[in-house]
């Protein structure tokens, strides 16, 4: 096992963010569990006689984030047939690639962790399987060299993951409110530690490449709220980890947080219902993810943005997505 004399600065400065002193590490109230779920189904209960009774309401980071953006957008992916590409595969193979290399032992190459990763996949019956198998050898290659990119990085830039860390790669968690209508799910890039009873120890990371978003920081917390139910207990912190950056974006979890993320949940699944179950007219909110849009030739608003953002970046104005 590698000794900190032995790390480069972004390994040591991965240490030094995910390292607590008992100290600094929080106590939550034991009924906080109880007090969440019951916060969500006062909220949310009625709707068990809204939705239909042969359907149930799946909420992910990704619906969340959906509604609360462009609501069109939503509905048009929600009627679509969901399909694979290289974008959408290639954070996946990434951190199956990363988790295998969790428990690898000897040298941990990343192009061997890669193959290894996809050999597996595209040998299972499931779809992404399926899709793998129907690659050209061209667009294989592609997708390989950018799950090893990513791959790489997070080596280069992560200390070795102890196993006294306990480090859990997809930790799933689930919800079930509205007598069991309403599902909330999701799972974490990657989670280390753990909690000791009432005070909080573990930490939850998503791996992003690209620029920061602030719907990164709105998933983590819809993480750390779905925990703190699961457990009783929340993690002490969450971070996005931009591994082109080497950088992190660390939130400490407090109550206030937990609380706000319900109203958040909860604005969001109202949407949702009114839209799939009320023929509520969506509203349009155009912007970047108008490009990958199933409803773009259709739809006028995201045209005119797409079309004035393209004038915008031939006449050399600078469009850039800020920090909060």
């Amino acid at each position: 096992m590698a000794q900190p004399e032995s790390l480069n600065p972004a390994q040591l400065e991965v240490l030094e963010l995910l390292g607590a002193t008992p100290e600094e590490r929080p106590s939550f109230d034991p009924n906080l569990r109880v007090e969440l779920k019951t916060d969500l189904e006062i909220a949310l209960n009625y709707l068990a006689e809204v939705i239909p009774e042969d359907d149930i309401l799946f909420v992910g980071k990704r619906q969340l984030a959906q509604v609360m953006g462009c609501e069109a957008k939503y509905l048009a992916e929600l009627e679509g047939d969901f399909e694979w590409s290289i974008p959408l595969a290639r954070g996946t193979l990434a951190h199956k690639a990363i988790e295998l290399s969790v428990h690898w032992r000897g040298d941990k190459n990343p192009i061997e962790l890669t193959e290894q990763t996809l050999a597996k996949v595209e040998f299972d019956e499931a779809p992404l399987g399926r899709w793998l198998q129907s690659l050209t050898e061209a667009d294989r290659a592609e997708l390989q060299g950018e799950v090893s990119g990513r791959v790489t990085a997070f080596l280069e830039c992560w200390p070795p993951l102890k196993r006294e860390w306990r480090p859990a790669m997809e930790s799933p968690a689930r919800v079930e409110i509205a007598q069991g209508k309403i599902v909330l799910a999701g799972k974490v890039d990657l989670a280390l530690g753990r909690a000791s009873g009432n005070v909080a120890g573990k930490v939850l990371v998503d791996l992003k490449t690209g620029r920061f978003s602030p719907i990164h920081r709105d998933d983590l917390r819809y993480y750390a709220l779905l925990e703190a139910i699961r457990i009783g207990t929340p993690p002490r912190l969450v971070a996005t980890y931009y591994l082109d950056q080497a950088r992190f974006t660390p939130e400490p979890v407090s109550i206030a947080m937990l609380h706000s993320t319900i109203a958040r949940v909860v604005d969001a699944i109202h949407r949702m219902v009114e839209l799939r179950y009320q023929d509520h007219p969506p509203t349009k909110k155009p912007g970047p993810t108008c490009n990958w849009c199933p409803a773009l030739d259709t739809c006028a608003e995201g045209q005119a943005h797409l079309a004035n953002d393209a004038e915008l970046h031939e006449s050399g104005v600078a469009i850039t997505v800020g920090e909060e």
